[in-house]
Formats: C-alpha cells, structure tokens, sequence
C-alpha cells in the first residue's frame, strides 16, 4: 500500500485537507497543535479504466488500489528539539514512502498564521530544516554505535558508518538525503534508516477557492521558482475548503460541482497521480467473473515482479502473463473476442509491466 505523510506548519490546512481526501473528520480547529495523534486515513484511488473493465467484464465486484495518507501535528521552529509536539510525531512518518507538504497559499483574517503573514518559501524553509534536523540527531546517534562495531572489524557496521558519514556530511551542509547519489548497496542500507529527507516530496499550495482556477497567485509562484530552482519536486495546487465540500457530495452533485468551477477533476486525484508520478509508480489490472481489481508496481517492473505484487507464489513459480491493453480491451469488450482475435499476447520473465496493462498470470508452484 503506497502511504504518503502530510506536514506543514499549523493552520496550513493540513487536517482539513486530510478530513476531505479521507472524509475521517480529523479535528481542524483553529489553533496549533489540534492534531494531537496522527491520523491515518486509507483512499480509494480513483481510476476510471477500472470501472470500464468491471463493465466490460461483468465481474461481480470492483477492487481499487488504495493509497493511505498519515496526518500529524503541525511543525514549528525548534520541532527537532522538542518545541510544540516535537519529534514525537516525525516518528510517525518515518515509514511512508512519500511526503505531502502543505503550504499555505492564501490570506484570510479569519484564521491565524503561526508566523503572523503568509510565505510559503520561508514557511517551507522552517519545515525542511526541522526535519534535516531531525535526521541528523538519528545520524549521529547512529554513528555512535555503529562506529565501536567498525573497529572491531565486523564487515555490515563498516558499510553501514560509511553510509551514515555520507549522509551526516550532506545534512550538515543543510542538503536534504534524497539529493545525495548512492550506489545499489547504500541505496540497501540507506533504506534500513527511515530518514525524512531522503523521501520524495510533493508541495501542496493551498489555496483560496477563487485561485484554484485562472493560474498561479503570488504565493504559488514564489512556491514554484523556489522548488524549481532546486529542483526539489512537484507543486500541486489544491483549495482545501474546495476539497471539503466536494467531499460531501454524491457522485453526480460532484461532477456538476466540478464543472461549475471549471475543475476537470478533484483535488484528491490529482494529488494521487502526482504521488503516483513522484514515485515513478504504473497500474495495472486483473479481471474475471469474480472480481475486476488494479494493482500497483513500480514502473520497470517484469511480469513475474508485477505477479508478485498479487502473491509470492506466483511471482516464484511464474510461466507466463496472457496480456492485453487497456485500450484493446475496450475495443474488443471482452477477454474472449481478444483471444478469438489473437489480440492477447502471451509475455514471459522478462516483459516490462506497461501501465493499463490487463493481465492473467499462469504459475505453478
């Protein structure tokens, strides 16, 4: 399950983005710190090819991939040494695989800036620090024990400490993890410490709702050039309060709301599909009479990894993939006509999953 991390400043729009996307009603009143317990909430990822297929197929159920999202508390200056909720709540982002950082992109009156104004650039500076600060107080107290093992001589805490010296020197200049080479083997190590700085980030500018539509206010801008300078990710921009009513709605009343505001699509989506990018991450699908159902694997992947998303078995007693794409499939209308046209490939080992890909696997253990 890919899992994302939202942080920010208090009073961004954190929680209320996070109530909308999840519909979890997680506190957003207006003061810091109300998140107090990080908030988890799981989504289904919405995926249009899925419905077709389910269509197509008559299958008795639907399956969506999901993506989780983890709320916790706003972060202040002085988080890594305890100030406001502190490190406490960094932990419990440690383990997700990508990071939302909202940023608050709009000026209301009506509610509080913990810095007095509005400036996504500095606010996203303070951010980022605290979190490079909390990676190097884990660096070093890593080291530390790490180091006595090296002199004895025992080959994996040697490995390990030239990582840690590798990445201790890059937060020390005030450079974040994930912009650091590092070979296969250290990438292996890397991973064991859950560092914040080393996951992929995504920006998120929220924004009042007359913004949302007609380009960039001043706010995003800025945003943008100070994240393109770096080239430090992707911004995405969302009206959390837009979000919140969309939320409420029935599918129908959405798509109409949608178009009344010129939206082609919720905020939610094309937030998942910019996690879904950031990641470098492909869906593909299976179908029967029972259940039509999509899948995530990393793009790259081989027919046997992609069958081993669904079980170990059959990724290790893998045969073959009977495989068609999704725009054939839709073409055609069924699994039957596409074999009766000899219009489904049969790939092995080592053919390269291609997003919207339908795939039957025959194994054998």
């Amino acid at each position: 399950m890919l899992k994302v991390g939202i942080v920010g400043l208090p009073n961004v729009g954190k929680s209320s983005l996070f109530n909308a996307l999840t519909a979890a009603g997680a506190p957003s009143e207006n003061y810091p710190f109300c998140t107090v317990d990080p908030n988890v909430g799981t989504v289904e990822v919405p995926d249009p090819r899925l419905l077709r297929i389910h269509e197509l197929t008559g299958s008795k159920t639907i399956v969506p991939t999901v993506i989780q999202f983890v709320d916790i508390a706003g972060l202040v200056k002085g988080a890594s040494e305890g100030e406001g909720l502190g490190n406490q709540f960094l932990a419990n982002i440690r383990e997700v695989d990508a990071i939302a950082h909202v940023l608050r992109c709009f000026d209301d009156p009506d509610i509080t800036h913990v810095l007095g104004d509005v400036d996504p650039v500095r606010d996203r500076e303070i951010v980022e620090t605290e979190l490079a600060l909390s990676d190097l107080d884990m660096v070093e107290r890593r080291l530390d024990r790490v180091s006595k093992k090296a002199k004895s001589g025992e080959k994996e805490a040697i490995a390990e400490q030239a990582v840690l010296q590798k990445v201790f020197a890059a937060l020390s200049e005030g450079q974040p993890v994930r912009r650091v080479e590092f070979a296969p083997e250290e990438r292996k190590i890397l991973k064991s410490f859950q560092l914040l700085t080393a996951k992929p980030v995504l920006y998120v500018a929220n924004v009042a709702e007359d913004d949302v539509v007609g380009g960039d206010n001043e706010w995003v801008q800025a945003l943008r050039e100070a994240v393109e300078a770096e080239g430090a990710g992707e911004v995405v921009v969302i009206c959390s309060a837009i979000e919140a009513e969309l939320a409420e709605l029935e599918p129908e009343e959405k798509a109409e709301f949608l178009a009344d505001m010129g939206l082609e699509e919720p905020g939610l989506d094309r937030l998942i599909h910019a996690a879904y990018h950031l990641l470098g991450l492909l869906t593909f699908f299976t179908t029967g009479e029972n259940e039509s159902r999509a899948w995530t694997a990393r793009q790259g992947s081989t027919a046997p990894e992609a069958a081993g998303v669904i079980h170990s078995d059959f990724q290790r007693g893998f045969i073959r993939a009977e495989t068609i794409a999704f725009d054939t499939y839709q073409q055609v209308g069924s699994w039957k006509d596409a074999r009766d046209q000899g219009l489904l490939r049969s790939e092995g080992k080592d053919y390269v999953v291609k997003d919207a890909d339908i795939m039957l696997f025959r194994f054998n253990v």
